[in-house]
């Protein structure tokens, strides 16, 4: 019956692709109770279904494609193999691959044995999985057999399954294909059970721990089917790096709910016009980037696409002008932004069939009820806090923040899901993105919390106090960089500079390290002493005029190393 109402809720969608006003009038969220995706949707699409669901290509000319079929195949094999490990209902598994096919089966997989999967970038460092180990109190990991020496030293009972190549105490993955290619389930499926642990960077020294249900993020995901406009038998193209949010969100679930094929290009370093050559070749239909890429892009000649995609997105942040009108005037299309968390799917955006506004990120989408509300009041107005009424709860949002009751109920407090980011709304109820209520910012596409990255800083014998902000940067948006405050007896020169640098190496994922240095005697304050990021992110707007700016003290780990 759930897979009933899940069909139903995506084809009203999809019949009302292009019809704003009635798909959010008219759509309601499906009422699921028992509902495992990887079963009752994915396997059912994929019987004798032998069409495309997930084409790789690699940087050396080599492909692979797999076939609904195929894939519902290969993840029962995975899913008796960690059964057969030791995988049980309820048990958290990290999973840390890259866009190889084990991702899919093993996140196919354990959604099927109903454990709850804990994503992780390849990224990480030591640090990283021992908290991860910890706080998700992880009791298996699947990862590539070129990554399992980040876990030696990391003590713990927990199941080690390596990807690849042999590896000492590891179980090998692919005795999987050896296994049993049915598979028969524990017992139902509770939509209510948890699915998904994300860690996200917060405002404080440890990631928040997001916790999704198996039907907030795979039926919750109709939004973001939706606001792509994906078909089905789409080839769908999204830039993404596995373990973070948004790879499940336009890699996962939004193109498989519309029985779309999901396209990756595996590439080292990034070759926009190799990129191109890759989109067109394979007829990618649908297109999702973080506006990083889109810049890089239209470094290329976009007029080499001869058949471009055709639907075209960005999200992540802010989106340039001057790149939506390059786009439009090579490919006669317009990128269309769309607004989420990892807390959520898409919540609003611009959608088929509307107008696209320049600057904003569109109108709420079907099933999400939006408020902007005064962060000083608490008023609803038409600029505030972008806020999503509980009393139409969106099956798209989180379920908290796991083991965190504070800060869950901060979340939704007053009957409403806070987001922390301030949006204005005109008369016609577009939304445009004004800036983030607290000191996170983005850098490319990936998300740093200052106090994180100061937490880090201050262990170093030579650091007194630190404060880390965004620095403009042409092509990531922006960069961390920290303002330093010595320790006595420290003087504020290039070697000083460089010891800080390798300290930020060493402790620090190579995404969120500082990049620019600057020392001074006197952070700005308030009056009961905390640091005001705000001042330091105006003054390096000031500092940073142009890319080709250099403010006299500013110490660039590229330079140091």
């Amino acid at each position: 019956m759930a897979a009933v109402e899940f069909r139903a809720a995506r084809d009203f969608l999809l019949a009302h692709r292009d019809d704003y006003a009635t798909a959010y009038e008219k759509f309601r969220w499906p009422v699921l109770t028992g509902f495992n995706w990887a079963l009752d949707w994915f396997d059912k699409i994929a019987e004798d279904n032998d069409r495309p669901a997930l084409w790789i290509v690699e940087e050396d000319g080599s492909e692979a494609k797999y076939s609904f079929a195929e894939l519902s195949r290969r993840s029962n094999q995975v899913a008796n193999r960690l059964r057969a490990a030791g995988v049980r209902r309820g048990d958290r598994i990290i999973v840390m691959l890259g866009n190889q096919v084990e991702l899919w089966e093993t996140l196919l997989a354990a959604m099927k044995l109903g454990a709850v999967i804990i994503p992780a970038t390849p990224l990480l460092g030591p640090a990283d999985l021992r908290d991860r180990l910890a706080r998700g109190k992880a009791r298996h990991v699947v990862v590539r057999s070129s990554d399992t020496a980040k876990f030696d030293g990391i003590e713990g009972d927990y199941t080690r399954v390596a990807v690849g190549e042999p590896v000492d105490g590891w179980l090998p993955y692919d005795v999987a294909y050896q296994a049993d290619d049915t598979f028969a389930p524990y017992g139902a499926t509770r939509a209510s059970d948890t699915l998904l642990l994300y860690f996200t960077s917060g405002t404080t020294a440890q990631p928040k721990l997001v916790e999704h249900t198996h039907a907030s993020y795979p039926a919750g995901h109709l939004s973001t089917m939706y606001w792509i406009g994906l078909r089905p038998g789409d080839v769908h193209l999204n830039i993404s790096s596995p373990g973070w949010a948004k790879h499940a969100w336009s890699n996962v679930f939004a193109p498989w709910n519309a029985e779309a094929c999901v396209f990756i290009f595996n590439y080292t370093r990034f070759d926009a016009e190799r990129l191109l050559r890759e989109m067109d070749r394979c007829g990618v239909t649908s297109f999702c980037a973080p506006p990083t890429v889109w810049r890089m892009l239209i470094q290329a000649d976009l007029t080499k696409l001869r058949t471009p995609p055709r639907e075209v997105v960005a999200a992540g942040e802010p989106l340039n002008p001057e790149v939506i009108e390059r786009v439009r005037a090579a490919w006669g299309v317009t990128i269309r932004d769309g607004f989420g968390q990892t807390e959520t799917t898409v919540q609003i955006a611009n959608t088929p069939g509307q107008q696209v506004r320049p600057g904003s990120m569109g109108r709420p989408v079907p099933g999400y009820r939006v408020t902007l509300v005064d962060p000083v009041t608490g008023e609803p107005g038409e600029e505030g806090e972008i806020c999503l009424d509980l009393d139409e709860r969106p099956l798209g949002l989180m379920v908290g923040y796991h083991g965190d009751a504070e800060r869950t109920d901060e979340a939704m407090a007053g009957g409403r899901y806070h987001t922390g980011d301030i949006g204005a709304r005109d008369a016609d109820g577009y939304i445009t993105y004004v800036g983030r209520a607290d000191d996170v910012f983005k850098a490319s596409d990936y998300k740093i919390s200052p106090f994180e990255l100061e937490s880090v800083l201050i262990e170093h014998e030579a650091v007194a106090e630190a404060a880390v902000v965004p620095s403009p940067d042409p092509v990531r948006l922006a960069v961390p960089k920290a303002y330093v405050t010595l320790a006595a007896g420290w003087e504020p020169t290039a070697e000083t500079a460089a010891a800080i640098f390798a300290h930020s190496r060493a402790q620090l994922s190579p995404y969120k390290r500082i990049r620019l240095l600057e020392f001074t005697d006197d952070l700005p304050k308030t009056i009961s002493g905390k640091i005001r990021r705000v001042q330091l992110r105006g003054d390096e707007l000031d500092k940073h005029p142009d890319a080709d700016a250099r403010p006299a003290g500013e110490f660039r780990e590229e330079e140091l190393r």
